[in-house]
């Protein structure tokens, strides 16, 4: 018998990517301001921006060292990922990488205005933008994950 569309458990894997999606695409201002923010605070650095979705929503760092090794591990299917790594333009656009049931979602964005004004526009603190984003995660994609 031949199957089409997917099944509930590819749908529920799919389910995290298409929400984090969404989630991106409603808060790309408040996201520019974080990660610029962030960058500001740790300046020059080889960690990404990353949203852990387990245990609950929040922020981490990707050292670009663990991605590296992650990588080996997989027989490479993450270079392309260390390629965004490497090109990224913090003063132009954002880089995250989505975590969720051992699965990883590379989002990718220019900011329109760029990260430095959102960051000036959005005028909070990064400790509040990454309190308020977190919960906005929580209550957006927090109930699948």
């Amino acid at each position: 018998m031949i199957k089409l569309g997917n099944t509930k458990q590819e749908l529920s894997e799919d389910n995290w990517r298409l929400r984090l999606d969404k989630f991106v695409k409603n808060y790309k201002q408040e996201l520019a301001a974080l990660a610029w923010g962030l960058f500001l605070e740790k300046g020059e650095s080889d960690d990404t921006l990353g949203i852990d979705l387990k245990p609950k929503p929040h922020f981490i760092y990707c050292p670009r060292e663990a991605i590296e090794k992650l990588n080996n591990k997989v027989d490479n299917q993450l270079q392309e990922i260390l390629g965004f790594v490497d090109a990224h333009k913090p003063e132009q656009e954002v880089l995250l990488i989505g975590i969720s049931n051992g699965q990883l979602k590379l989002v990718q964005f220019e900011s329109e205005p760029t990260p430095p004004d959102c960051y000036q526009q959005v005028g909070e603190s990064v400790d509040s933008l990454l309190e308020r984003l977190e919960q906005l995660l929580s209550e957006e994609i927090g109930e699948l994950c």
